[in-house]
């Protein structure tokens, strides 16, 4: 009986150490844990996934996602389209998002309205091209020099006697890669140089060069006056996408004698066909007042749908649809 008891008591001792034991290491896993996301400061998933904590930017959706860039955390984003960037201020001119349906009004009696539509962010896919050719109206295609068709892209266009602009990337806020062969802030000036001339001669038949981007870039006098540079040995014009209205990459061509131009509406920085058509009758109101107006739109499907709408009665009601290079400003060229 006794050595009965003795038997139950060692028993019972040896299940409290256990259960004491495994209470020490829970608590003693809890505290690693908890020192662990005080020494971080961040969730451990996160940082294992090689993405950190998402910044307001880096969740910024991207609505022209390469279909041929893989699917790897180290392959570098796809190039983003040239509307304002996350982070930079829009231009003063910029409208809001639609709040009214702009009316159908022709241009002015006897005066001419001339427009000119450029395609950005092309070197994809030949099937973007088509598309925009079935307007029937002269439009301008800017080609990025280093993606998956660009050669093909490029080929296609000069046999049908399009025009054609380097559509060159350059670093702008927000942190989004501008993609590849792209012009940084940190590069110093033989390599913003190179880089110029690298891009050029990957879309050797453009006409002019626009910026991709760029709302770093084009804001940096010493930079722009190095890009520009490189454009005016070539006989190139410039235009300016107007992604900052820091930008004086427009002031600065003119001033050193090169034809140039600045964008005066984005087409689609809202891809809603809504937003779009609002945005293709402020292009049209423009136009009224200044004589001439130049919109930058995507090969996205919501503005290709509303181009074939709205063109057509555009042309019906008399405007003229123009390569942007006529409408170039040339005050700065000597006389």
């Amino acid at each position: 009986m006794v050595k009965r008891t003795r038997r139950r008591r060692k028993k019972q001792v040896g299940m409290g150490g256990v259960l004491a034991f495994l209470l020490i290491a829970i608590a003693g896993v809890a505290a690693m844990y908890g020192a662990y996301r005080w020494f971080y400061g961040v969730d451990p998933d996160s940082r294992t996934s090689g993405q950190g904590t998402p910044s307001e930017a880096d969740e910024t959706p991207n609505p022209a996602a390469s279909t041929h860039s893989p699917a790897s955390p180290y392959a570098p984003p796809p190039a983003l389209p040239s509307v304002p960037e996350p982070g930079a201020p829009l231009p003063a001119d910029e409208s809001p998002a639609p709040t009214e349906v702009l009316p159908e009004e022709p241009p002015p009696a006897g005066g001419e309205v001339r427009l000119a539509l450029v395609i950005d962010d092309l070197g994809r896919s030949l099937e973007d091209v088509r598309s925009f050719e079935e307007l029937g109206v002269p439009v301008t295609y800017a080609v990025l020099p280093f993606e998956s068709r660009t050669p093909d892209v490029v080929e296609a266009l000069q046999s049908r006697g399009a025009e054609i602009l380097l559509h060159l990337p350059m670093e702008g806020r927000g942190g989004a890669n501008p993609g590849p062969g792209a012009l940084l802030a940190g590069m110093s000036p033989d390599e913003l140089v190179a880089a110029t001339r690298a891009a050029l001669a990957a879309v050797p038949p453009a006409r002019g060069v626009n910026n991709h981007m760029g709302s770093v870039l084009t804001a940096d006098g010493p930079s722009m006056a190095l890009i520009l540079e490189v454009v005016a040995a070539d006989e190139l014009f410039f235009l300016d996408s107007r992604t900052s209205p820091e930008s004086v990459g427009y002031r600065m061509a003119v001033e050193r004698g090169l034809p140039a131009a600045e964008r005066d509406v984005f087409l689609d920085p809202d891809p809603a066909d809504e937003a779009v058509r609002f945005q293709f009758r402020r292009m049209l109101e423009v136009g009224r007042r200044q004589g001439a107006a130049i919109a930058i739109g995507h090969p996205l499907p919501g503005t290709l749908r509303v181009l074939r709408e709205e063109v057509p009665k555009a042309v019906a009601q008399g405007y003229r649809f123009v390569p942007v290079s006529y409408l170039l400003d040339r005050t700065g060229l000597p006389e």
